[in-house]
Protein backbone atom coordinates (compact mmCIF):
# COMPACT_ATOMS: atom_id res chain seq x y z
CA UNK A 1 0.00 0.00 0.00
CA UNK A 2 1.01 3.31 -0.63
CA UNK A 3 0.10 6.03 1.63
CA UNK A 4 -0.51 9.77 0.02
CA UNK A 5 0.93 12.54 2.74
CA UNK A 6 -1.70 15.09 1.79
CA UNK A 7 -1.14 16.62 4.68
CA UNK A 8 1.59 19.98 5.53
CA UNK A 9 2.87 21.03 8.44
CA UNK A 10 5.14 23.87 8.54
CA UNK A 11 7.78 23.17 10.66
CA UNK A 12 11.52 24.95 11.92
CA UNK A 13 13.28 22.92 9.45
CA UNK A 14 10.49 23.46 6.15
CA UNK A 15 7.46 21.89 5.11
CA UNK A 16 6.83 18.53 6.35
CA UNK A 17 4.23 16.01 4.69
CA UNK A 18 1.93 13.99 6.55
CA UNK A 19 -1.20 11.84 6.70
CA UNK A 20 -3.16 10.64 9.34
CA UNK A 21 -4.90 7.12 8.93
CA UNK A 22 -7.15 4.90 10.45
CA UNK A 23 -9.29 5.24 14.25
CA UNK A 24 -8.30 4.40 17.81
CA UNK A 25 -5.17 4.95 20.44
CA UNK A 26 -2.31 6.97 18.65
CA UNK A 27 0.90 5.33 16.84
CA UNK A 28 3.37 7.22 15.37
CA UNK A 29 5.17 5.77 12.75
CA UNK A 30 9.26 7.06 11.94
CA UNK A 31 11.41 6.24 8.73
CA UNK A 32 15.35 6.14 8.68
CA UNK A 33 17.54 6.84 6.52
CA UNK A 34 17.97 6.72 3.58
CA UNK A 35 14.15 5.56 3.28
CA UNK A 36 10.92 7.70 3.72
CA UNK A 37 7.37 7.07 4.78
CA UNK A 38 7.16 4.38 2.31
CA UNK A 39 8.51 1.80 4.01
CA UNK A 40 5.09 1.70 6.37
CA UNK A 41 2.28 1.66 3.94
CA UNK A 42 1.52 -2.22 4.78
CA UNK A 43 2.32 -1.66 8.56
CA UNK A 44 0.36 1.62 8.35
CA UNK A 45 -2.80 -0.16 6.92
CA UNK A 46 -2.50 -3.26 9.05
CA UNK A 47 -2.44 -0.87 12.44
CA UNK A 48 -4.80 1.14 11.12
CA UNK A 49 -7.34 -1.56 11.69
CA UNK A 50 -7.18 -0.67 15.14
CA UNK A 51 -5.17 2.72 15.83
CA UNK A 52 -5.26 6.45 14.32
CA UNK A 53 -1.65 6.12 12.30
CA UNK A 54 0.45 8.94 11.91
CA UNK A 55 3.20 8.81 9.02
CA UNK A 56 5.31 11.30 8.06
CA UNK A 57 8.50 12.32 5.85
CA UNK A 58 11.62 13.56 7.74
CA UNK A 59 12.50 16.78 6.68
CA UNK A 60 15.00 16.37 3.28
CA UNK A 61 13.48 12.88 2.84
CA UNK A 62 10.72 11.94 0.58
CA UNK A 63 8.17 14.50 -0.23
CA UNK A 64 8.73 17.00 2.49
CA UNK A 65 10.73 20.04 1.86
CA UNK A 66 14.87 19.36 1.49
CA UNK A 67 17.23 22.95 0.87
CA UNK A 68 20.62 23.79 1.97
CA UNK A 69 21.15 24.75 4.98
CA UNK A 70 18.32 22.52 6.79
CA UNK A 71 19.64 20.95 9.85
CA UNK A 72 19.78 17.43 9.22
CA UNK A 73 21.29 16.24 12.33
CA UNK A 74 19.88 13.66 14.65
CA UNK A 75 19.35 16.35 17.02
CA UNK A 76 17.73 18.65 14.38
CA UNK A 77 15.07 15.70 13.33
CA UNK A 78 14.50 15.04 17.09
CA UNK A 79 13.10 18.70 17.35
CA UNK A 80 10.83 19.03 14.38
CA UNK A 81 9.57 15.10 15.95
CA UNK A 82 8.92 17.21 18.76
CA UNK A 83 7.19 20.03 17.06
CA UNK A 84 5.11 17.16 14.88
CA UNK A 85 3.60 15.65 18.46
CA UNK A 86 2.24 19.39 19.71
CA UNK A 87 0.86 19.84 16.50
CA UNK A 88 -0.90 16.85 16.63
CA UNK A 89 -1.82 17.37 20.24
CA UNK A 90 0.00 13.96 21.33
CA UNK A 91 2.22 16.32 23.44
CA UNK A 92 0.39 15.24 26.73
CA UNK A 93 -1.13 12.77 28.59
CA UNK A 94 0.33 8.99 28.23
CA UNK A 95 1.07 10.23 24.49
CA UNK A 96 1.18 7.63 21.65
CA UNK A 97 2.52 4.44 20.80
CA UNK A 98 5.98 5.48 18.66
CA UNK A 99 7.36 3.05 16.32
CA UNK A 100 10.47 3.81 14.84
CA UNK A 101 12.65 2.44 12.44
CA UNK A 102 16.55 3.01 11.54
CA UNK A 103 17.78 6.33 12.33
CA UNK A 104 14.11 6.72 13.42
CA UNK A 105 15.23 5.08 16.74
CA UNK A 106 17.53 7.72 17.69
CA UNK A 107 15.42 10.56 16.93
CA UNK A 108 12.29 9.33 18.68
CA UNK A 109 14.79 8.12 21.93
CA UNK A 110 16.29 11.92 21.59
CA UNK A 111 12.59 13.20 21.68
CA UNK A 112 11.28 11.48 24.33
CA UNK A 113 14.75 11.93 26.75
CA UNK A 114 15.80 15.44 25.74
CA UNK A 115 12.81 16.82 24.72
CA UNK A 116 10.61 15.22 27.58
CA UNK A 117 7.32 14.20 24.54
CA UNK A 118 5.40 11.43 26.20
CA UNK A 119 4.95 8.28 24.57
CA UNK A 120 2.74 5.52 26.25
CA UNK A 121 4.91 2.68 24.40
CA UNK A 122 7.79 2.66 22.17
CA UNK A 123 9.07 -0.07 19.56
CA UNK A 124 12.38 0.00 17.79
CA UNK A 125 12.93 -1.73 14.65
CA UNK A 126 16.52 -2.05 13.55
CA UNK A 127 17.42 1.44 15.32
CA UNK A 128 20.34 3.45 15.33
CA UNK A 129 20.78 3.52 19.26
CA UNK A 130 24.31 1.85 20.10
CA UNK A 131 27.14 2.46 19.04
CA UNK A 132 29.13 2.09 16.62
CA UNK A 133 26.11 2.35 13.81
CA UNK A 134 26.55 2.70 10.14
CA UNK A 135 27.79 0.58 7.44
CA UNK A 136 30.91 0.19 5.26
CA UNK A 137 28.93 1.96 2.31
CA UNK A 138 27.90 4.68 5.33
CA UNK A 139 31.37 5.79 6.58
CA UNK A 140 33.19 5.26 2.76
CA UNK A 141 30.68 8.25 1.62
CA UNK A 142 30.43 9.99 5.03
CA UNK A 143 34.44 10.45 4.74
CA UNK A 144 34.21 11.85 0.91
CA UNK A 145 30.53 13.47 1.00
CA UNK A 146 31.68 16.73 -1.43
CA UNK A 147 33.46 14.15 -3.75
CA UNK A 148 30.49 11.62 -3.89
CA UNK A 149 28.21 14.62 -4.68
CA UNK A 150 30.47 15.66 -7.64
CA UNK A 151 29.73 12.09 -9.48
CA UNK A 152 27.54 12.05 -13.04
CA UNK A 153 24.25 11.65 -12.04
CA UNK A 154 23.46 8.02 -13.75
CA UNK A 155 27.10 6.76 -11.43
CA UNK A 156 24.50 8.22 -8.33
CA UNK A 157 21.58 6.87 -9.49
CA UNK A 158 23.43 3.20 -9.20
CA UNK A 159 25.05 3.61 -6.62
CA UNK A 160 21.86 4.35 -4.72
CA UNK A 161 19.54 1.69 -5.54
CA UNK A 162 22.84 -0.46 -5.49
CA UNK A 163 23.02 0.79 -1.63
CA UNK A 164 18.91 0.93 -0.77
CA UNK A 165 18.87 -2.78 -2.42
CA UNK A 166 21.62 -4.05 -0.14
CA UNK A 167 20.16 -4.51 3.46
CA UNK A 168 20.37 -7.94 3.74
CA UNK A 169 17.63 -10.50 4.16
CA UNK A 170 15.47 -11.01 1.14
CA UNK A 171 16.12 -8.93 -2.23
CA UNK A 172 13.32 -6.04 -2.47
CA UNK A 173 11.20 -6.08 -5.70
CA UNK A 174 12.52 -3.62 -8.40
CA UNK A 175 9.78 -1.59 -7.94
CA UNK A 176 10.32 -1.20 -4.27
CA UNK A 177 14.04 -0.22 -4.83
CA UNK A 178 12.83 2.97 -7.50
CA UNK A 179 10.23 3.46 -4.75
CA UNK A 180 13.17 4.46 -2.25
CA UNK A 181 15.53 5.53 -4.63
CA UNK A 182 13.28 8.09 -6.74
CA UNK A 183 13.29 10.66 -4.31
CA UNK A 184 16.92 11.06 -4.02
CA UNK A 185 17.97 11.08 -7.96
CA UNK A 186 16.74 14.49 -9.17
CA UNK A 187 19.56 17.38 -8.65
CA UNK A 188 17.79 18.72 -6.02
CA UNK A 189 17.94 15.06 -4.06
CA UNK A 190 21.52 14.01 -4.96
CA UNK A 191 22.91 16.88 -3.15
CA UNK A 192 20.12 16.03 -0.02
CA UNK A 193 21.44 12.67 0.07
CA UNK A 194 25.19 13.54 0.50
CA UNK A 195 24.36 16.52 2.86
CA UNK A 196 22.48 13.61 4.90
CA UNK A 197 25.19 11.46 5.62
CA UNK A 198 27.14 14.35 6.17
CA UNK A 199 24.98 15.49 8.97
CA UNK A 200 24.59 12.00 10.95
CA UNK A 201 26.98 11.75 13.75
CA UNK A 202 26.97 9.08 16.34
CA UNK A 203 27.77 11.29 18.75
CA UNK A 204 24.19 12.17 18.97
CA UNK A 205 23.17 8.72 20.13
CA UNK A 206 26.33 8.50 22.17
CA UNK A 207 24.94 11.64 24.03
CA UNK A 208 21.66 9.57 25.20
CA UNK A 209 22.95 6.14 25.55
CA UNK A 210 24.13 6.27 28.80
CA UNK A 211 20.06 7.10 29.87
CA UNK A 212 18.63 3.87 28.20
CA UNK A 213 18.28 2.77 31.47
CA UNK A 214 15.43 5.61 32.64
CA UNK A 215 13.36 4.24 30.10
CA UNK A 216 9.99 3.83 31.98
CA UNK A 217 7.59 2.47 29.68
CA UNK A 218 6.99 -0.67 27.51
CA UNK A 219 9.60 -1.01 24.91
CA UNK A 220 9.82 -3.44 21.96
CA UNK A 221 13.11 -4.28 19.68
CA UNK A 222 11.84 -6.05 16.70
CA UNK A 223 15.17 -7.09 14.74
CA UNK A 224 15.80 -8.94 11.18
CA UNK A 225 18.57 -11.92 11.72
CA UNK A 226 19.76 -10.92 7.81
CA UNK A 227 20.76 -7.03 8.65
CA UNK A 228 23.63 -6.41 6.71
CA UNK A 229 23.85 -2.78 8.28
CA UNK A 230 22.94 -3.25 11.78
CA UNK A 231 23.85 -6.87 12.99
CA UNK A 232 21.11 -8.76 15.47
CA UNK A 233 24.23 -8.27 18.08
CA UNK A 234 23.10 -4.32 18.15
CA UNK A 235 19.59 -5.41 19.14
CA UNK A 236 20.70 -7.70 21.62
CA UNK A 237 22.82 -5.01 23.10
CA UNK A 238 19.88 -2.00 22.96
CA UNK A 239 17.67 -4.61 24.87
CA UNK A 240 19.74 -5.49 27.54
CA UNK A 241 20.44 -1.51 28.53
CA UNK A 242 16.41 -1.27 28.37
CA UNK A 243 15.04 -1.81 31.66
CA UNK A 244 12.17 -4.39 30.48
CA UNK A 245 12.61 -4.73 27.03
CA UNK A 246 11.08 -6.98 24.83
CA UNK A 247 13.62 -8.60 21.97
CA UNK A 248 11.91 -10.65 19.05
CA UNK A 249 14.26 -11.50 15.95
CA UNK A 250 12.00 -11.63 12.93
CA UNK A 251 13.87 -14.54 11.18
CA UNK A 252 14.71 -13.87 7.45
CA UNK A 253 14.39 -10.56 7.62
CA UNK A 254 17.32 -8.15 6.54
CA UNK A 255 17.82 -4.33 7.56
CA UNK A 256 14.19 -3.02 5.96
CA UNK A 257 12.27 -5.49 8.32
CA UNK A 258 8.37 -3.09 7.27
CA UNK A 259 9.16 -4.15 3.62
CA UNK A 260 10.98 -7.62 3.75
CA UNK A 261 8.64 -8.70 6.77
CA UNK A 262 5.60 -6.70 6.91
CA UNK A 263 2.74 -8.75 7.88
CA UNK A 264 5.18 -10.64 10.90
CA UNK A 265 6.18 -6.93 11.89
CA UNK A 266 2.36 -5.90 12.25
CA UNK A 267 1.55 -9.06 14.22
CA UNK A 268 4.13 -8.55 16.59
CA UNK A 269 3.20 -4.64 17.06
CA UNK A 270 -0.71 -5.35 17.42
CA UNK A 271 0.21 -8.29 19.99
CA UNK A 272 2.36 -6.26 21.68
CA UNK A 273 -0.20 -3.43 21.91
CA UNK A 274 -3.32 -5.67 22.85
Amino acid sequence: MTIELTETFTSSQGEVRWARLGDGPPVVLVHGWPFSSWIWGDVAAGLATRHTVYVWDLPAFGRSARRPGQDVTLAGHAGVFAELLAHWGLDAGEGPTVVAHDIGGAVALRTHLLHGMPYARLALIDAVAVAPWGSEFFHLVRGAADTFARIPPELHAALVRGYVGGTGGAPLSPEAVEALAGPWLDEEGRAAFYRQIAALRQEHTDEIEPRYGELDLPVLICWGTEDAWLPVERGRKLAGLIPGARLRLLQGAGHLVPVQAPAALTGELLTWRA
